[in-house]
């Protein structure tokens, strides 16, 4: 009975791994937010499980870890945060699509390599870094795509390859039926 009581014994308190993997779910749930808003492939559910899955390997690190200390081993931490973000990364490349020449999907896989960072970093108990994080995603998925079409884009139909790229651009929409060009911004879903 004593060696399945050990198998529940942990470094961290429950509450402390609650915590943590809470911090990652909300955080987490902030930049799906954001993508689920703009009906991206990857949305709300997508980077929560991430996030979630990040903080757990974090927590599962630092109990690896203690656990080696132990024993006398020598742990290393570092590479359950490698493995984390080579998953992450495979996730977020299979979100990025080629078609007709250009490009899509990738500020989602972007988007979806933040979430394993911010659960990475609840889960080893930087909150701190999870909420700058966090934050500094938000304003870059939020703002600099208000300023991308505000600012960047108009000023680009000024040249001739702009001109050249936005004719394609707008040649592919008609041959799929969308319209990327109408911003969202601030709370305005897409129909």
């Amino acid at each position: 009975m004593e060696a399945l009581y050990d198998k529940f014994q942990t470094h961290l308190t429950l509450t402390e791994i609650a915590a943590r993997l809470g911090i990652a779910i909300l955080f987490g749930g902030l930049v799906g937010l954001n993508r689920e808003w703009l009906h991206k492939p990857a949305g709300l559910r997508t980077h929560i499980l991430v996030a979630l899955a990040s903080a757990t390997f974090a927590v599962l690190a630092r109990e690896l870890f203690l656990d080696a200390v132990d024993e006398g081993g020598r742990p290393d931490p570092v590479r359950v945060v490698e493995a984390v973000v080579t998953g992450v990364a495979f996730l977020g490349a299979g979100t990025i699509i080629q078609q007709s020449g250009s490009v899509e999907g990738m500020t989602t896989g972007a988007s979806i390599w933040l979430a394993g960072a911010i659960g990475a970093a609840s889960g080893s108990g930087h909150y701190v870094v999870a909420a700058m994080c966090t934050i500094m995603g938000l304003v870059v998925l939020i703002l600099v795509n208000e300023l991308e079409h505000r600012v960047i884009r108009p000023l680009s139909k000024r040249t001739p390859g702009g001109r050249h790229a936005l004719e394609r651009k707008r040649r592919r929409e008609e041959a799929h039926g969308t319209d990327s060009a109408k911003s969202n911004f601030p709370l305005k879903p897409k129909k």
